[in-house]
């Protein structure tokens, strides 16, 4: 059975795209239930309602509610029964609400610990690494520092500025999450401190969730 997935998106979705395209094939191991997203305007919704897959919004509502806000998701998410949510390009930090819910995965376009926060790509470029990339990791309740899963490194180069070097780095962050979450959701995993190992423990949570 395929590992049931959720995913959070707050913009265009062409990482989600990526995802729906690859659970087309069965030997994939995952299958995308749901997209949900903070904003009604989200262009990544109408792609997936396309695909026929099942939308959803909580906006959110500001610092003052974000408890609130954390649940009131955590209730939409919980009601596919995911084993794992993605957050591709969702905008927000998730609550233990939401984490108690099913592993979350986040697509981070750094090499993490490195430049974690929003401006990772405009902060690389500002201290003149030679080296950047995209990162893989399961989220936990501080800014970009969940275990790592899996990282591919990118060259920076001479002359670039923010949107060339972002746009080579998406151009293998997709790739590397949509094979980061088919391992995932075949192998499973176990996490030994900081250490993502395959194996089992993943999928026999994911039984439980069902």
């Amino acid at each position: 059975m395929s590992a049931r997935v959720v995913v959070l998106i707050s913009g265009t979705g062409s990482t989600m795209a990526a995802l729906l395209e690859a659970a087309q094939d069965p030997g994939y191991g995952a299958a995308v239930v749901a997209v949900g997203s903070d904003r009604e305007s989200a262009a990544g919704l109408a792609l997936a309602e396309k695909a026929g897959v099942p939308v959803f919004t909580e906006p959110f509502r500001g610092r003052a509610e974000r408890a609130a806000w954390n649940a009131e998701l955590a209730s939409r998410i919980a009601s596919y029964r995911p084993d794992l949510v993605v957050s591709a390009g969702f905008m927000r930090i998730l609550g233990r609400e939401v984490l108690d819910v099913a592993p979350v995965v986040n697509l981070h376009p750094a090499l993490l610990p490195s430049f974690p926060g929003a401006h990772a790509v405009r902060d690389a470029l500002a201290h003149g690494v030679r080296v950047t990339g995209s990162t893989v990791h399961f989220v936990d309740e501080g800014v970009d520092t969940g275990p790592v899963i899996d990282q591919v490194a990118v060259r920076v180069e001479p002359g670039d500025d923010e949107e060339a070097l972002h746009e080579r780095i998406k151009a293998v962050e997709r790739r590397l999450l949509v094979e980061t979450v088919g391992r995932l959701a075949r192998e499973g995993w176990r996490l030994e401190g900081r250490h993502v190992r395959p194996g089992a423990a993943g999928n026999e949570r994911a039984e439980e969730n069902r």
